[in-house]
């Protein structure tokens, strides 16, 4: 093995500055390779799908391709790291991932959409094929938690011994907590609006939260702000829950540095990274059991779990953090502690390097397709 560094090329959908969480993690990846040269490791960056018009997501990703086999002559890849999603993006993953194979690039498949798993298992048998052939040929395949290693070792079996559980990272927070003098609880909702994040009931939870309670409750994000805007309204609560819309990463970090409790009601995730940046602000965690939640989560530990769709149980969590400060800021401890020792983001950064050194070594095949 040559003493050269290794050569990435990491393709994420958006590029630098996507709303995305994948493109957030990525972004913070890229400081820090900006921040602290590497003597193991090279880091670049591409977009497959780009921020503007799908309609231009070709051009994206034929620029992409192009740039890929100018590395591969130039000697200045040594592996391709593909963010992959459902959908639309795992079909322009399929195209990379099949080009990396006739380039002969090793290539990491990194798995973050919350979709996953029904849109593989729905999808036609020729795409279901493609998909199992992707991940059979990758050099490593990056999964978020324990769940979603079985689910793509089920999918594609003999792959178990290339699986890596890297979960979703970020970075402490610069800004410090903030509490509220009057004692009011701040509650902090961050995601797409709509009734994937379970808004509607999180909406409701708060319908039956008491009127004269010293509470106020922010649901940031993109998405069907209107309807919640107006079904808030309709219930009386526009005085108490404001909607700003999306916010960007300032904005974030100022309403998790003025919360209490951050609260994720959603019915599937892959790994959620408001979660752990709650976690990391020293908020208290009410979340779902869906997806890698529960690696993170411990109920009673490191935060609440309630049951998806459970409008009640989310209120009654609420009530109890209000009226439990110190079950509040005991849960708010240990999932600041959690984040600071298994996800942040310098150990992630530490983890992937290591996991593209050796994907380096491990050539693609489609010999290694599973029959």
């Amino acid at each position: 093995m040559s003493n050269s560094p290794t050569y990435v090329l990491i393709a994420t959908p958006l590029g630098e500055g996507g709303m995305g969480g994948i493109d957030r993690i990525m972004d913070e990846v890229r400081k820090i390779a900006r921040l602290k040269s590497s003597e193991h490791v090279s880091i670049s960056f591409g977009a497959t799908r780009g921020q503007g018009s799908i309609v231009l997501s070709p051009l994206y990703l034929v620029a992409l391709l192009a740039r890929m086999a100018l590395l591969k002559v130039l000697g200045r890849i040594d592996v391709l790291h593909i963010n992959l999603s459902s959908h639309g993006s795992t079909r322009r993953k399929m195209i990379v991932a099949r080009w990396a194979r006739l380039l002969g690039i090793p290539y990491v498949i990194h798995l973050h959409g919350s979709r996953f798993r029904q849109f593989w298992n729905e999808s036609a048998p020729g795409v279901a094929n493609a998909i199992t052939r992707m991940f059979a040929s990758a050099s490593r395949i990056v999964v978020l938690g324990n769940v979603w290693k079985s689910f793509v070792t089920e999918k594609v079996p003999g792959v178990d011994d290339r699986i890596a559980i890297i979960p979703n990272a970020t970075p402490r927070p610069q800004l410090p907590h903030v509490k509220d003098k009057a004692g009011c609880l701040r509650i902090l909702f961050l995601g797409r609006v709509g009734p994937r994040k379970g808004v509607p009931q999180l909406v409701e939870a708060l319908s039956m939260l008491p009127r004269d309670g010293n509470w106020r409750a922010t649901i940031a994000g993109d998405g069907d702000v209107e309807p919640a805007r107006q079904e808030i309204e309709r219930l009386g609560l526009a005085d108490r829950v404001v909607l700003p819309g999306w916010v960007g990463s300032d904005e974030v970090a100022r309403l998790l540095s003025r919360s209490d409790v951050l609260v994720l009601p959603s019915f599937d995730e892959n790994l959620p990274m408001s979660v752990i940046e709650g976690m990391a602000a020293g908020l208290a965690i009410i979340a779902t059991p869906v997806g890698a939640v529960e690696d993170i989560i411990i109920d009673g530990e490191t935060g609440l779990l309630v049951p998806p769709g459970n409008s009640k149980a989310i209120a009654e969590a609420i009530t109890l953090l209000f009226t439990r400060p110190d079950l509040r800021a005991t849960l708010a401890e240990n999932a600041k502690a959690f984040q600071h020792q298994n996800l942040d983001i310098g150990l992630y950064v530490e983890n992937l390097e290591k996991l593209w050194m050796a994907a380096r070594k491990t050539p693609p095949s489609d010999q290694k397709l599973i029959q």
